[in-house]
């Protein structure tokens, strides 16, 4: 599964490439693509048209683009300094978004200029045909394409709830609001707003493992199999740890190091096992070639030399050292 790093640099790129573009029309290639629009594609379609992508958001592994009308009827004649009351020159706060969400294999990709109008990936399963290309796209043709080989992923326009807390929803927007689907996932580590001190008490509520626990999104989210093994390592605890029996400090050691791999991972671009996982612009990350314990069974740990083991976990696997992570008595 593409992780949180490999999440946000689309996020990144469409923040980039796409924001403030009008969607002037919509193409379902395939309708499973679009399921979670509960109303079919013919209504997914409509409520784009016509739609701006004001923002581009993301908590955790979830990424949505508030919609605001291109043109707003009835500004009032003054700004105002209320946000939500619209002014001249600026649209009404957003009340929907296309939410996407990338399952195992999903990729957003940006694609614009002369040739644009000739090239569709043999996976296309939804093409948003875009008008106000930024100039290094070009302007003869502008499209946000969904491609999905596994077509785990899905798109839907969803409506926007207030978040519980009152600040920013997501990194990407300073508006508190979030997609329905998305109001029970927790906030991720590279979220500003993310209260470390908290979520270290709710994991310790839990009562299973410290990595069945960071896997959990409703306790933090975005955290995969991959970096939740690098974090163990690099913090020294063992995934099969009670959580319940930590310490505040133990688990906060573990949080601090999870949103420092995928941190690096982020300026790499991802974790890239798969040509599947691409960027808006097709390129793939390259931090497996910096990973300490995940997929390295048999060779010896980066920091004492003890061979990496592996044990089977949850239908995945889960990777450690021996020596650095002391498995917990039975």
């Amino acid at each position: 599964m593409p992780e949180l790093p490999e999440v946000e640099t689309v996020r990144d790129g469409l923040d980039r490439l796409v924001v403030g573009a009008v969607v002037r029309r919509v193409e379902v290639f395939r309708d499973y693509s679009v399921r979670r629009h509960e109303a079919g594609p013919l209504d997914f379609a409509g409520r784009l048209a016509g739609r701006r992508l004001a923002a581009a958001v993301r908590r955790g592994k979830f990424l949505w683009l508030p919609l605001t009308d291109d043109d707003v009827p009835g500004a009032p004649a003054t700004p105002s300094d209320d946000p939500a009351i619209p002014s001249p020159g600026r649209a009404a706060a957003p009340d929907e978004a296309l939410l996407a969400h990338l399952g195992m294999s999903g990729q957003l990709l940006v694609r614009g200029g002369a040739s644009a109008d000739d090239w569709r990936h043999p996976h296309l399963r939804v093409r948003l045909h875009l008008e106000g290309a930024p100039a290094t796209l070009g302007t003869a043709g502008h499209y946000l394409d969904f491609v999905d080989q596994r077509t785990f992923g899905h798109l839907s326009v969803q409506d926007l709830v207030p978040d519980a807390s009152g600040l920013p929803a997501g990194l990407g927007s300073e508006l508190p609001l979030l997609p329905g689907p998305v109001a029970h996932i927790a906030r991720d580590l590279l979220d500003p707003h993310a209260d470390r001190e908290e979520i270290a008490r709710h994991v310790r509520r839990r009562r299973t493992q410290i990595k069945r626990v960071l896997l959990d999104q409703t306790v933090v989210s975005g955290v995969g199999n991959i970096y939740a093994d690098e974090a163990l390592w690099r913090a020294g605890v063992h995934g099969r740890r009670l959580a319940e029996r930590m310490r505040q400090a133990d688990v906060l050691r573990v949080l601090d190091a999870a949103a420092e791999v995928m941190s690096e991972a982020l300026v790499r671009g991802g974790t890239s096992f798969d040509a599947l996982y691409v960027n808006v612009n097709g390129e793939s990350g390259y931090f497996e070639r910096s990973l300490n314990v995940y997929g390295r069974e048999g060779e010896p740990c980066r920091r004492c030399g003890a061979e990496i083991r592996r044990e089977q976990f949850m239908n995945r696997s889960s990777y450690f050292c021996p020596r650095c992570q002391r498995a917990p008595r039975s």
